[in-house]
C-alpha cells in the first residue's frame, strides 16, 4: 500500500494530502440542528406511514402498497443516519452516535456494531484487489474468472444476476444474513447480532399484535423490499462504474482510490433527499467523518471535487453491463469481453 505524503493518479498531477485534509477538515463537525432536524423530517414520516397503512388496511391492501413503497424510501434515509453513526458523524456525542445507531439497525434490520466493524473493512480497503472480501460486492477480475470451476462461474452469475443482486439478495442480506454474526467478529460484534435480532423480535410481535401477522409482514417485507433493493442499487454504482480504480495492494492508494473508486452518482433532488446525498461517495470515502448534510456543501465549495465526473441516473444502468475487471486494460469489463480474450489466448497459442 502507497504510504508516501503525497500520491498520484494517473496521467494527473500529485495530490498533496495534507490539502485535501484540510479541505474536508472544515466540513467534518457534526451540526445538532441539522442532525435533529433530520431525525425528525425522517422518523416522523416513517412513523406516520407505518398508522396511515394500519388505517388503510381496513380500505384495501392496494391502498397500503404505494404507503409501504414510500415508507421504503424513507427507511432508506434511516439506514443512511444508522451509516453515519457507525461513522461517528451524524452526531457530536459518541454515546449518542452509538444509542441511535442501535435504535436505527433495529429499524433497518442491521446489527449496529457488527455492520460497523464490516462496513470499516470496506473503507479500508475499497478498491484493493488484494483485500476484497468483506463488505464489498463479489467482484472478479478476467483470469480469476477464467481460472474458477464451472460450478464458480455460475454462482458467479447468478450472484450477478440483476434479479438476484437487486431483488432477492437484499431480503436475503437485511432478513436472514445479519441474524448471524460472522466467524471473525469479535464479542461486541457478535453481541450486537444477538440484542439487534431480540429487539427486532419484540418490534415484529407488537406490530403483528396491531396489524395481524399476515398484514405486518406483507408491509414489512415490502417496505424492506424497497428499501434494501435501492440501497444495493446504490451501493452497486457507487463501485461498478465506467473508469472505476482497482490495484493490486503494492500499489493502492487510499486518496485514489476514494476519488476515482467511488462515484459521483447526480441523482434528482428528490432521490438525492431520499438517500441522503450518499451519491456524493467520492467525498464521504475521502472523509468518512463528513456527515451526510455536509456532503454536497463539501463537494460544491471545493475545486478539487468538481474534477470527479458526475454519473447520472440515466448513464447510471451502463454499470449492469459491468460484470469482471480487466487488470491489462485496467477497466470493468462485460462477459462479452471473454469471447476476445479467449480468441486472443488462441491465437497466441503455440502451434
Amino acid at each position: 500500500m502507497n504510504t508516501d505524503d503525497s500520491v498520484s493518479t494517473e496521467g494527473e498531477k500529485s495530490t498533496d494530502i495534507s490539502a485535501w485534509k484540510e479541505i474536508v477538515a472544515k466540513y467534518q463537525k457534526p451540526s445538532v440542528s441539522r442532525g435533529v432536524w433530520q431525525l425528525v423530517n425522517t422518523f416522523v414520516p416513517y412513523a406516520a406511514l407505518w398508522c396511515l397503512m394500519y388505517f388503510a388496511l381496513s380500505v384495501s391492501y392496494w391502498l397500503v402498497v404505494p404507503l409501504a413503497i414510500l415508507a421504503g424510501g424513507f427507511l432508506i434515509r434511516l439506514f443512511i443516519i444508522h451509516h453515519d453513526c457507525g461513522h461517528g458523524s451524524f452526531l457530536k456525542s459518541r454515546r449518542a452516535n452509538d444509542v441511535l445507531g442501535f435504535i436505527t439497525g433495529v429499524l433497518t434490520f442491521a446489527p449496529y456494531d457488527h455492520w460497523r466493524w464490516e462496513h470499516a473493512a470496506h473503507h479500508a480497503t475499497s478498491g484493493d484487489l488484494d483485500r476484497r472480501g468483506l463488505g464489498d460486492l463479489w467482484t472478479l477480475t478476467v483470469q480469476e474468472y477464467l481460472e474458477s470451476s464451472r460450478w464458480n462461474r455460475f454462482a458467479y452469475r447468478l450472484a450477478r444476476n440483476p434479479v438476484i443482486l437487486f431483488v432477492l439478495a437484499p431480503l436475503y442480506m437485511f432478513l436472514i444474513k445479519h441474524r448471524f454474526a460472522k466467524a471473525k467478529a469479535n464479542r461486541r460484534e457478535r453481541h450486537s447480532v444477538y440484542w439487534t435480532n431480540l429487539a427486532i423480535l419484540g418490534l415484529a410481535a407488537g406490530l403483528s399484535w396491531i396489524f395481524g401477522i399476515q398484514a405486518y409482514l406483507v408491509i414489512q417485507l415490502t417496505v424492506m423490499g424497497v428499501a434494501g433493493s435501492a440501497g444495493v442499487w446504490l451501493f452497486y454504482v457507487q463501485h461498478q462504474f465506467e473508469g472505476a480504480y482497482w490495484e493490486r495492494s503494492e500499489n493502492w492508494d487510499y486518496t485514489t482510490a476514494a476519488l476515482k473508486g467511488s462515484s459521483f452518482y447526480k441523482l434528482p433532488k428528490v432521490l438525492q433527499w431520499f438517500s441522503g446525498n450518499i451519491g456524493f461517495h467520492h467525498i464521504h470515502h475521502l472523509s468518512p467523518k463528513i456527515p451526510n448534510y455536509h456532503l454536497e456543501k463539501c463537494h460544491n465549495a471545493e475545486p478539487l471535487f468538481q474534477t470527479v465526473k458526475a454519473i447520472t441516473l440515466f448513464s447510471s444502468f451502463k454499470s449492469l453491463t459491468f460484470r469482471l475487471w480487466d487488470e491489462q486494460r485496467r477497466r470493468l469489463v462485460g462477459y462479452g469481453h471473454l469471447r476476445m480474450v479467449r480468441r486472443q489466448r488462441k491465437q497466441a497459442a503455440p502451434r
